[in-house]
Parts: structure tokens; C-alpha cells; sequence
């Protein structure tokens, strides 16, 4: 069992290789990502990258306050759903209106895998290896599809 000021450091040890790892990449638009934290272009609208001691996840979560206004993403997410599928090259979770971990309802669209433990640095390859193309994916996906959301902007 870890303290927390450890659990902490390794969670930021764990960010920081893969955002070192990431560095070289560039975006679908050939230039400099911030990968960690995805700049989308939309308030609310967030490609989100978790891990934790159970699973790992990534996904697109839509967290505007207006419950409306998640549902406009959403249909606009569902009209794209067969490109973001094959871009990504497998099928996502899709969640309207569940809870987040601070009780806010958000939307969400994901993939996850268990086990793996971000503080187990032998699951280090596995999560990389989980997040990097999917990441890539998402933003390949997004360079195409984020004009079909300019009405929500």
C-alpha cells in the first residue's frame, strides 16, 4: 500500500514517461501536441486519458452543465460514430448522462482495459501501449470531425 504522497508520485512518474514518450509525435495536422491535456477547441469537451490501480481508460467526455446541450454532442457523436469506429480501429462504450467521480453528470465515449495498475511500473508498457495509438486515433478522428461541431461552439 502506498501513501497517498507516494501514490501521487508515482501516478505523476507514470504521466510524465508517457508524455516523454509522446514528445516526437505530432498531431494529424503535423503539428506539436499537447497530448496529456488535448486541447479540443470546445468548452466542456475533453479527450480524457485515466489510469488508476484497477484500469486504464480513454475516452471523449462531454461535461457541459446543460444536460441539452451533452444530448447535441452526443447526436452529433452518434452521426460520426462508423468514423470514429474505424479510426480508432475497434468499437467504443457509449454513456449519456452517467455520473462522474465528483457526482457531476457528464456523457461519455470510451474504451478501458483491466487489469493494469498505474503503480506498478511493469504495467508501465501495457498502458502505453494502450494509450498511444488510441490518442493518435482520437486525434486523427478529431481533425477530421470536430467541423461537424462548430453550431455547439
Amino acid at each position: 500500500m502506498y501513501t497517498r504522497e507516494q501514490a501521487s508520485q508515482l501516478r505523476q512518474a507514470f504521466w510524465t514517461v508517457f508524455g516523454q514518450y509522446m514528445l516526437p509525435v505530432l498531431s494529424a495536422e503535423g503539428l506539436k501536441a499537447n497530448w496529456l491535456n488535448y486541447n479540443t477547441g470546445f468548452k466542456h469537451l475533453y479527450f480524457r486519458m485515466k489510469a488508476d490501480k484497477q484500469m486504464a481508460s480513454i475516452g471523449i467526455e462531454i461535461t457541459h452543465p446543460d444536460i441539452e446541450i451533452q444530448e447535441f454532442f452526443m447526436e452529433q457523436f452518434l452521426a460520426l460514430k462508423n468514423l470514429l469506429h474505424e479510426t480508432v480501429a475497434e468499437e467504443w462504450i457509449w454513456q449519456p448522462h452517467v455520473p462522474d467521480e465528483n457526482s457531476k453528470i457528464i456523457s461519455r465515449i470510451y474504451q478501458e482495459i483491466t487489469p493494469v495498475n498505474v503503480f506498478n511500473r511493469e504495467d508501465w508498457p501495457t498502458l502505453i501501449s494502450f494509450f498511444k495509438p488510441r490518442i493518435i486515433a482520437l486525434d486523427a478522428f478529431w481533425s477530421d470531425a470536430q467541423y461537424a461541431f462548430e453550431d455547439l461552439r
